[in-house]
Parts: C-alpha cells; sequence; structure tokens
C-alpha cells in the first residue's frame, strides 16, 4: 500500500495554507494535470508549522480536491 502511495504522490500538487478571511487550514490536492486550475482558485496566506499543527489539532481543516 506504502508503495501505491508513493506512486501515486509523483502525481499529485498540494497547496495548503489559511484561507483569507479563515481561521482554516486549507489543504489543496490535485492531479498534476489540474495545476492551472489551482491559479483560478482563491490565494491561500502563509503559515507556519505551528499554526498548522494547531489549527489541524483543534479540527480547523478543509481538504479541497482540486480537477
Amino acid at each position: 500500500m506504502e508503495d501505491l502511495l508513493e506512486r501515486l504522490g509523483n502525481y499529485l500538487v498540494w497547496r495548503i495554507g489559511k484561507a483569507e478571511g479563515e481561521e482554516v487550514l486549507v489543504v489543496r490536492v490535485g492531479l498534476a494535470s489540474a495545476t492551472p486550475e489551482f491559479s483560478q482558485l482563491s490565494r491561500l496566506r502563509n503559515v507556519s508549522d505551528e499554526e498548522i499543527e494547531q489549527l489541524a489539532r483543534t479540527g480547523k481543516l478543509r481538504v479541497e480536491w482540486v480537477s
């Protein structure tokens, strides 16, 4: 299973940050072929490792599939 996930990871692109005006960690994931679609979405603000841990720990997390 790990090998399959690692091979799939070679085809994925992701962005991690906070949505503007929200205290939510957003993880956007999509296939590499969907890279142009990422630029059509609202910008994500940079977050520190500490902020990522805190938001994830408190359940303030949203995963978005980009296609």
